[in-house]
Protein backbone atom coordinates (compact mmCIF):
# COMPACT_ATOMS: atom_id res chain seq x y z
CA UNK A 1 0.00 0.00 0.00
CA UNK A 2 1.48 3.51 -0.96
CA UNK A 3 1.19 6.20 1.31
CA UNK A 4 -0.04 9.36 0.29
CA UNK A 5 3.01 11.56 -0.51
CA UNK A 6 1.57 14.75 -2.39
CA UNK A 7 2.69 17.79 -4.72
CA UNK A 8 5.24 17.24 -6.76
CA UNK A 9 6.18 13.53 -5.14
CA UNK A 10 2.77 12.45 -6.51
CA UNK A 11 3.61 13.38 -10.43
CA UNK A 12 6.50 11.87 -9.91
CA UNK A 13 5.11 8.48 -9.11
CA UNK A 14 2.59 8.96 -11.34
CA UNK A 15 4.99 9.90 -14.10
CA UNK A 16 6.95 6.83 -13.18
CA UNK A 17 3.63 4.31 -12.85
CA UNK A 18 2.70 5.89 -16.46
CA UNK A 19 6.07 4.63 -17.73
CA UNK A 20 5.67 0.72 -15.92
CA UNK A 21 2.40 0.63 -17.63
CA UNK A 22 3.28 1.45 -21.43
CA UNK A 23 3.24 -1.38 -23.70
CA UNK A 24 6.53 -2.97 -24.37
CA UNK A 25 5.94 -2.81 -28.18
CA UNK A 26 5.92 1.36 -29.12
CA UNK A 27 5.61 1.04 -32.19
CA UNK A 28 2.78 3.07 -33.89
CA UNK A 29 -1.10 1.34 -33.20
CA UNK A 30 -3.30 1.06 -36.13
CA UNK A 31 -6.19 2.53 -34.40
CA UNK A 32 -6.86 5.88 -32.39
CA UNK A 33 -6.38 9.31 -33.61
CA UNK A 34 -2.66 9.60 -31.71
CA UNK A 35 -0.79 9.24 -28.74
CA UNK A 36 -1.20 10.73 -25.47
CA UNK A 37 1.59 12.93 -23.89
CA UNK A 38 3.82 11.47 -21.25
CA UNK A 39 2.50 14.10 -18.97
CA UNK A 40 -1.38 13.63 -20.10
CA UNK A 41 -0.91 9.88 -18.68
CA UNK A 42 1.13 10.69 -16.17
CA UNK A 43 -1.80 13.33 -15.02
CA UNK A 44 -4.41 10.44 -15.50
CA UNK A 45 -2.51 8.02 -13.05
CA UNK A 46 -2.36 10.69 -11.08
CA UNK A 47 -5.82 11.05 -10.59
CA UNK A 48 -6.86 7.54 -10.51
CA UNK A 49 -4.18 7.31 -7.46
CA UNK A 50 -5.68 10.15 -5.59
CA UNK A 51 -9.22 8.23 -5.98
CA UNK A 52 -7.66 5.23 -4.86
CA UNK A 53 -6.22 6.67 -1.75
CA UNK A 54 -9.30 9.22 -1.73
CA UNK A 55 -11.43 5.71 -0.67
CA UNK A 56 -9.30 4.28 1.16
CA UNK A 57 -9.43 7.19 3.52
CA UNK A 58 -5.74 8.45 2.93
CA UNK A 59 -6.26 11.38 0.65
CA UNK A 60 -5.13 14.84 2.20
CA UNK A 61 -8.49 16.26 2.05
CA UNK A 62 -9.60 14.27 4.10
CA UNK A 63 -7.19 14.30 6.17
CA UNK A 64 -6.86 18.06 6.39
CA UNK A 65 -10.39 17.57 7.66
CA UNK A 66 -9.31 15.28 10.45
CA UNK A 67 -7.13 17.61 11.34
CA UNK A 68 -9.63 20.74 11.21
CA UNK A 69 -12.42 18.99 13.15
CA UNK A 70 -10.19 17.45 15.60
CA UNK A 71 -8.85 21.71 16.63
CA UNK A 72 -12.91 22.79 16.42
CA UNK A 73 -14.05 19.85 18.99
CA UNK A 74 -11.17 20.73 20.79
CA UNK A 75 -11.61 24.56 20.91
CA UNK A 76 -15.70 24.22 21.29
CA UNK A 77 -16.26 25.98 18.26
CA UNK A 78 -19.28 24.99 16.04
CA UNK A 79 -19.62 24.15 12.73
CA UNK A 80 -21.04 21.63 10.25
CA UNK A 81 -19.62 19.49 7.43
CA UNK A 82 -20.69 20.17 4.16
CA UNK A 83 -19.46 19.81 0.39
CA UNK A 84 -18.76 16.97 -1.63
CA UNK A 85 -17.35 15.37 1.97
CA UNK A 86 -20.86 15.09 3.67
CA UNK A 87 -22.13 13.57 0.48
CA UNK A 88 -20.36 10.32 1.25
CA UNK A 89 -21.80 10.47 4.40
CA UNK A 90 -25.10 10.40 3.43
CA UNK A 91 -24.82 7.56 0.82
CA UNK A 92 -23.05 9.40 -2.28
CA UNK A 93 -19.79 8.58 -2.85
CA UNK A 94 -17.62 11.65 -4.56
CA UNK A 95 -14.27 12.21 -4.61
CA UNK A 96 -12.87 15.93 -3.52
CA UNK A 97 -9.79 17.93 -2.86
CA UNK A 98 -11.72 20.54 -1.05
CA UNK A 99 -13.01 20.92 2.37
CA UNK A 100 -16.35 22.70 3.38
CA UNK A 101 -17.19 23.61 6.62
CA UNK A 102 -20.60 26.07 7.95
CA UNK A 103 -19.78 28.62 11.04
CA UNK A 104 -20.83 31.10 12.93
CA UNK A 105 -19.14 34.91 11.26
CA UNK A 106 -17.59 35.28 15.35
CA UNK A 107 -15.97 31.83 15.86
CA UNK A 108 -14.38 31.49 11.94
CA UNK A 109 -12.98 34.49 13.33
CA UNK A 110 -11.93 33.59 16.60
CA UNK A 111 -10.49 30.19 14.75
CA UNK A 112 -8.67 32.41 12.32
CA UNK A 113 -7.46 34.77 15.65
CA UNK A 114 -5.77 31.55 16.85
CA UNK A 115 -5.02 29.64 14.07
CA UNK A 116 -3.64 31.99 11.12
CA UNK A 117 0.10 31.76 10.86
CA UNK A 118 0.08 28.52 12.62
CA UNK A 119 -1.18 25.77 9.60
CA UNK A 120 -3.70 28.10 8.25
CA UNK A 121 -3.58 31.22 6.17
CA UNK A 122 -5.92 32.84 4.18
CA UNK A 123 -6.72 32.23 0.67
CA UNK A 124 -8.36 35.53 -0.39
CA UNK A 125 -8.12 38.47 2.82
CA UNK A 126 -10.70 38.87 5.26
CA UNK A 127 -13.15 35.85 4.21
CA UNK A 128 -13.79 32.03 5.05
CA UNK A 129 -11.27 30.97 1.63
CA UNK A 130 -8.45 29.38 3.78
CA UNK A 131 -5.41 26.86 3.08
CA UNK A 132 -4.59 24.16 5.40
CA UNK A 133 -0.77 25.00 4.39
CA UNK A 134 1.03 21.89 5.79
CA UNK A 135 -1.16 19.85 3.69
CA UNK A 136 -2.18 22.55 0.97
CA UNK A 137 -5.47 21.58 0.71
CA UNK A 138 -7.81 24.47 0.11
CA UNK A 139 -10.83 25.08 3.40
CA UNK A 140 -14.00 27.08 2.57
CA UNK A 141 -15.79 28.14 5.26
CA UNK A 142 -19.38 29.69 4.88
CA UNK A 143 -20.91 31.68 7.64
CA UNK A 144 -23.88 31.06 8.68
CA UNK A 145 -26.79 33.51 7.94
CA UNK A 146 -25.56 33.59 4.69
CA UNK A 147 -27.57 32.12 1.45
CA UNK A 148 -26.27 29.64 -1.12
CA UNK A 149 -25.61 30.42 -4.56
CA UNK A 150 -25.70 33.87 -5.21
CA UNK A 151 -25.76 35.27 -1.88
CA UNK A 152 -29.01 36.92 -2.27
CA UNK A 153 -31.66 36.71 0.67
CA UNK A 154 -34.01 33.72 0.06
CA UNK A 155 -36.25 31.37 2.43
CA UNK A 156 -32.89 29.47 2.58
CA UNK A 157 -30.08 30.53 4.58
CA UNK A 158 -26.70 28.38 5.77
CA UNK A 159 -27.94 27.36 9.04
CA UNK A 160 -26.60 27.81 12.55
CA UNK A 161 -24.26 24.83 13.25
CA UNK A 162 -24.40 25.13 17.15
CA UNK A 163 -28.33 24.49 16.95
CA UNK A 164 -28.60 22.37 13.81
CA UNK A 165 -25.62 20.16 13.85
CA UNK A 166 -25.71 17.01 14.08
CA UNK A 167 -22.31 15.30 16.31
CA UNK A 168 -20.50 12.47 16.30
CA UNK A 169 -17.60 11.38 18.56
CA UNK A 170 -14.94 13.24 15.83
CA UNK A 171 -17.25 15.54 13.23
CA UNK A 172 -20.53 17.44 13.19
CA UNK A 173 -22.87 17.21 10.36
CA UNK A 174 -26.31 19.05 8.97
CA UNK A 175 -29.41 16.73 9.06
CA UNK A 176 -29.13 15.51 5.66
CA UNK A 177 -32.98 17.37 4.71
CA UNK A 178 -30.90 20.54 5.62
CA UNK A 179 -27.91 19.87 3.67
CA UNK A 180 -30.36 18.82 0.83
CA UNK A 181 -32.18 22.20 1.50
CA UNK A 182 -28.66 23.98 0.84
CA UNK A 183 -27.35 22.33 -2.32
CA UNK A 184 -31.23 22.78 -4.24
CA UNK A 185 -31.11 26.50 -3.12
CA UNK A 186 -27.62 27.16 -4.42
CA UNK A 187 -28.36 25.71 -7.85
CA UNK A 188 -31.84 26.81 -8.07
CA UNK A 189 -30.66 30.30 -8.28
CA UNK A 190 -26.93 30.40 -9.71
CA UNK A 191 -26.30 28.67 -13.40
CA UNK A 192 -22.36 28.37 -12.36
CA UNK A 193 -23.79 25.94 -9.38
CA UNK A 194 -25.46 23.18 -11.70
CA UNK A 195 -23.03 20.87 -10.19
CA UNK A 196 -25.05 21.02 -7.09
CA UNK A 197 -28.48 19.87 -8.55
CA UNK A 198 -26.76 16.94 -10.00
CA UNK A 199 -25.49 15.70 -6.77
CA UNK A 200 -28.86 15.83 -5.04
CA UNK A 201 -30.08 13.96 -8.03
CA UNK A 202 -27.11 11.43 -7.41
CA UNK A 203 -27.58 11.11 -4.20
CA UNK A 204 -31.17 10.41 -4.55
CA UNK A 205 -30.03 7.34 -6.55
CA UNK A 206 -27.41 6.39 -4.64
CA UNK A 207 -29.16 6.33 -1.05
CA UNK A 208 -32.36 5.36 -2.48
CA UNK A 209 -34.09 8.81 -0.80
CA UNK A 210 -37.96 8.25 -0.89
CA UNK A 211 -39.96 10.74 -2.47
CA UNK A 212 -41.04 11.39 0.77
CA UNK A 213 -38.16 12.91 1.90
CA UNK A 214 -39.43 16.21 -0.13
CA UNK A 215 -42.44 16.75 3.19
CA UNK A 216 -39.38 16.98 5.22
CA UNK A 217 -37.90 19.85 3.46
CA UNK A 218 -38.51 23.76 2.81
CA UNK A 219 -41.71 24.68 0.42
CA UNK A 220 -39.15 26.84 -1.66
CA UNK A 221 -37.24 23.91 -2.80
CA UNK A 222 -39.42 20.89 -2.51
CA UNK A 223 -40.69 20.94 -6.21
CA UNK A 224 -37.61 20.91 -7.11
CA UNK A 225 -36.69 18.26 -5.36
CA UNK A 226 -39.54 16.64 -6.72
CA UNK A 227 -38.53 16.90 -9.94
CA UNK A 228 -35.32 15.56 -9.48
CA UNK A 229 -36.17 12.48 -7.75
CA UNK A 230 -38.38 11.71 -10.87
CA UNK A 231 -35.15 11.65 -13.18
CA UNK A 232 -33.21 9.90 -10.82
CA UNK A 233 -36.08 7.02 -11.41
CA UNK A 234 -35.46 6.60 -14.96
CA UNK A 235 -33.21 3.30 -16.14
CA UNK A 236 -30.12 4.56 -17.76
CA UNK A 237 -29.85 2.05 -20.70
CA UNK A 238 -26.02 2.07 -20.79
Amino acid sequence: MRLALGGAADLRYARRVAELTLPLDRSPRAWGAGRLSAEAEARFVEGVAYCGRFFMGQADAQTALYKLTAILEAEGLPYAIIGALALNEYGHRRVTVNVDLVMREADLQEFKRRHLGKGYAERVPGTGKLLDTELGVHVDVLSAGRYPGDDKPKPIAFPDPATTAVRGERFALLPMPRFIELKLASGMVAPHRAKDLVDVQELIRSAGLSRDVAMELHPWVREKFLDLWQLAQVTDPF
